[in-house]
């Protein structure tokens, strides 16, 4: 069996960075690293599928308008078409599982002017 070893890939974001550790035909494995008093778009996504699990910090997740703090090590499932949102109040970290769709993204807010 071929062993792949690949080395995780940083993208820089405005609230922080992520760090793809996984990327297959079946998932995507990353971790979001987001800077305290940050928060991502607003969003949902056609098909995509996610799983986040909060591993370090204080972290409120919005979905469809109503907010939920995270719990450490707790898993939250967020399905297509469902809108949702990050808000940290400490320096934070979040374990995310998806689908492989890099593309499905819709922003419907966002407080860095992106599209």
């Amino acid at each position: 069996m071929e062993q792949k070893i690949k080395k995780a890939i940083r993208t820089e974001k405005p609230w922080g960075y992520e760090l793809l550790w996984a990327d297959t035909d079946k998932f995507i494995a990353k971790i979001l690293v987001i800077k305290k008093d940050h928060r991502l778009s607003l969003q949902y996504h056609k098909v995509k599928s996610e799983i986040m699990t909060l591993s370090r910090g204080k972290v409120v997740l919005e979905l469809n308008g109503q907010s939920i703090p995270m719990l450490l090590g707790y898993s939250y499932h967020i399905e297509p078409e469902v809108e949702h949102r990050l808000m940290a109040f400490e320096d934070s970290e979040i374990i995310e599982v998806s689908t492989p769709q890099k593309d499905d993204t819709i922003r419907l807010k966002d407080d860095y002017g992106r599209e």
